[in-house]
C-alpha cells in the first residue's frame, strides 16, 4: 500500500491498480509501463516535477510519449521560468523515488497541471507511489484529487 493509494481509497474515487515487475535497465518509466501492461502510450502518464522561478515546485502530468515544454508549463503557471527540479529535491519533497512519483498523496501538495489530452480518455495510468505499480482512474478525479489545471503541457 502506498500513499498515492491511500489517498484514492479514502477520497472514494473509483479505481484500478496495475503491476508490473520493472526492469532497472529500463531508459523511460511510463514507456515501459505501457509496453508491460500493453496499453497506449496516449494513456500512460508520466508525472515528472518542475521548479518554477523562486523556488516553488509543481507537479506536470503528460502522455509518456510526449516531452514536457518548459515554456508551455511555465506560461500556464504563470511562471518566467520553469526547468526540472533536481531528482533528491523531487523526491524529499514528494516522499517517492524518481520513476515512482506519483501526484496523489505526496508528503507536501504540489501545484499539479494535466494536459489537457487526458480529458478525451475515460481512464489514465499514472504512477501510484511504486516503480512498477500504476493506478487508473477518470481524468476527472484525477484532477479534483490534485486540485490540478488542465492545460497543453508539450
Amino acid at each position: 500500500m502506498t500513499p498515492a493509494i491511500t489517498a484514492a481509497q479514502q477520497s472514494g474515487v473509483s479505481f484500478v491498480i496495475h503491476q508490473f515487475r520493472h526492469d532497472p535497465k529500463s531508459q523511460s518509466y511510463a514507456l515501459e509501463a505501457a509496453e508491460k501492461l500493453g496499453r497506449d502510450r496516449q494513456q500512460i502518464y508520466k508525472t515528472l516535477i518542475v521548479q518554477l522561478d523562486g523556488g516553488e515546485l509543481a507537479v506536470a502530468m503528460l502522455p509518456a510519449a510526449l516531452t514536457l515544454s518548459l515554456k508551455t508549463l511555465a506560461k500556464a503557471a504563470e511562471a518566467r521560468k520553469a526547468t526540472m527540479a533536481p531528482p533528491a529535491l523531487a523526491e524529499k519533497t514528494t516522499g517517492y523515488v524518481v520513476g515512482g512519483i506519483s501526484p496523489l498523496g505526496q508528503k507536501k501538495r504540489l501545484r499539479a497541471f494535466l494536459h489537457e489530452a487526458a480529458l478525451e480518455q475515460s481512464g489514465i495510468l499514472i504512477s501510484a507511489g511504486r516503480r512498477g505499480l500504476e493506478i487508473e482512474l477518470a481524468p476527472a478525479d484525477l484532477l479534483r484529487l490534485t486540485g490540478a489545471i488542465a492545460t497543453l503541457l508539450a
